[in-house]
């Protein structure tokens, strides 16, 4: 019982890096994504490597999707002469957040939860 609650304690910022893409792409209106990003977290209830790799890949996609965001949304206020420093540290720590998700699965406790072996292959 104490490795399971180790190990959804461990998901959490899988979790909300999930959530706030997903929240990011409703925003934006784009319903597919904010489906395939909810679509995650389901996910995280099959025990098998491939689905792990899946779930990192998913996130990496949204470090780059973050990344993205504060790009154009930097030029754009620098083009209307806006100040930008705030938003560019908010979505940067949210893309190291996200990015950092995604190295989780790396615990002793989420290797074995979801049976991934040390060795390459």
């Amino acid at each position: 019982m104490k490795k399971h609650f180790i190990a959804i304690l461990q998901l959490i910022p899988v979790i909300i890096s999930t959530l706030l893409i997903a929240a990011h792409f409703l925003r934006a209106n784009n319903m597919i994504f904010v489906a395939i990003s909810l679509l995650v977290l389901p996910g995280l209830l099959i025990r098998r490597p491939l689905f792990v790799r899946i779930v990192q890949i998913a996130l990496l996609l949204a470090t780059v999707e973050w990344i993205r965001t504060t790009l154009v949304f930097v030029s754009l206020r620098t083009k209307m002469d806006l100040p930008w420093t705030r938003l560019a540290i908010i979505l940067g720590v949210v893309a190291l957040f996200t990015l950092a998700s995604s190295l989780v699965f790396f615990s002793k406790t989420l290797k074995k939860r979801y049976g991934i072996s040390n060795t390459p292959g």
